[in-house]
């Protein structure tokens, strides 16, 4: 192992303190009304949902989505990935009231429909797993929640679904594209901090965005050998089904998250392989042993009043458990998974206490996870912005730049 030199150490060690002394203090402040995993956050839409009430949108013929065999992967050769920069020249493009971002800000100008609810389909995942209620915000978009056994509570999952999409589909099927909020951040946060409904509203695209926990971690959690809750199943098994069969969803997909819900899209595509046709991570947590990172892990955990060992034990004693749930040591399990990788180096203006730093002590490992995965030869392409920082204003560009390769593991176009 090449030796680190004594300023990369004493960097790391300063950025650690930091972010662990920002992440404690930040969570503490809201641990009374955090939940610990595997409890259910609390929705702003009404109670109870309907499936194919008069909220849905009327049935269309739309063309098939390419579909493939569960846990098979799509061809890669089927649609050809674009070529993106793997180093922008320019400088992190900065949102002015003029030129907004490629993925917006959602507008608030009209106020929030009333939201319908409905009677929900009766369909169960393999475990058990059922769809508890099913609440439609607007024609096309509704909170679902699931009774999860791989939870073991109810979880909340919001859906976006195509112009033209009907409950009763007649055999036709549309591709998901799973979107993964970040830590101290909820199921709700995509919509919130982005223009995605009206971005997908002319592509034929299931658009699922899960609830995840405080820490945003879609992980097995440990929690002293009960391996509960498991959000990682959740989203990567029960969602899946359900959605297949309620949703008309089709096994073609994709995922995509931000900071720690970027380790959860690529992580699941490595534990899952084929699942997912392609994965992108926007300032994600790629390397969780890396100098400095149990650390910021455990600080994530203890800033939502939760135990750090709950999630994967002990760094030391539980080294194992550590190394399964590492995106950097499994990688191998990519090799059926196109992958997008973007971070920014930190030196850009933000507005996010310890974005700065965070995004700076993230970045040396998104560019070693990058490099690992060119060594395995695994589909992959980057884009490390100068002037980018750990938050939405950098992760809407980021989303955008990896959109044509998302939109080709999806059979899209771009």
């Amino acid at each position: 192992m090449p030796a680190i030199s004594r300023p990369v150490c004493a960097l790391t060690s300063a950025l650690v303190l930091s972010v662990t002394a920002w992440l404690s203090v930040a969570g503490a402040g809201a641990a009374e009304a955090a939940p610990v995993p595997g409890s259910t956050p609390k929705s702003s839409a009404s109670p109870t949902p309907s499936h194919g009430s008069a909220a849905a949108p009327a049935p269309a013929k739309t063309p098939k989505a390419p579909a493939t065999s569960p846990g098979q992967a799509p061809s890669q050769s089927a649609v050809p990935l674009p070529t993106l920069p793997t180093s922008p020249a320019a400088s992190f493009p900065q949102p002015t009231g003029d030129t907004p971002p490629p993925l917006t800000a959602p507008s608030s100008l009209l106020p929030p429909p009333k939201p319908i609810t409905a009677t929900p389909p009766s369909g169960k995942a393999d475990d058990g797993s059922y769809i508890g209620s099913e609440t439609w915000l607007d024609p096309r978009m509704a909170d679902i929640k699931i009774g999860s056994m791989a939870v073991g509570a109810m979880v909340v999952a919001r859906i976006i679904v195509p112009a033209d999409w009907s409950p009763t589909s007649n055999g036709e099927t549309w591709p998901v594209l799973y979107l993964l909020h970040g830590g101290r951040d909820d199921y709700t946060s995509w919509t919130r901090e982005t223009d995605i409904e009206s971005f997908v509203a002319d592509k034929d695209v299931i658009v699922v965005m899960p609830e995840n926990g405080p820490t945003g971690i879609p992980t097995r959690w440990w929690n002293g050998g009960k391996n509960k809750p498991d959000y990682e199943s959740f989203d990567a098994v029960e969602l899946m089904q359900l959605l297949e069969r309620d949703f008309s969803a089709s096994t073609t997909r994709a995922v995509a998250g931000v900071s720690s819900g970027a380790y959860g899209a690529v992580m699941m595509a490595a534990h899952f392989p084929g699942t997912f046709a392609a994965a992108a991570s926007y300032s994600g947590i790629l390397n969780t042993t890396a100098p400095g990172m149990p650390a910021v892990m455990r600080a994530l955990v203890l800033g939502q009043n939760i135990q750090p060992d709950a999630l994967w034990g002990d760094p030391m004693r539980n080294a194992q458990l550590w190394n399964q749930d590492n995106p950097y040591q499994q990688a191998t399990g990519l090799r059926l998974t196109s992958v997008f990788v973007s971070c920014g180096d930190g030196k850009g203006p933000s507005q996010v206490p310890m974005g700065k730093e965070l995004e700076q002590l993230i970045e040396p490992q998104s560019i070693a996870f990058a490099a690992r995965l060119k060594t395995l030869g695994i589909p992959m392409q980057t884009a490390f912005f100068p002037g980018g920082v750990h938050n939405w204003v950098s992760w809407r560009v980021a989303f955008a730049t990896s959109w044509p390769l998302l939109a080709a593991g999806l059979g899209l176009p771009s």
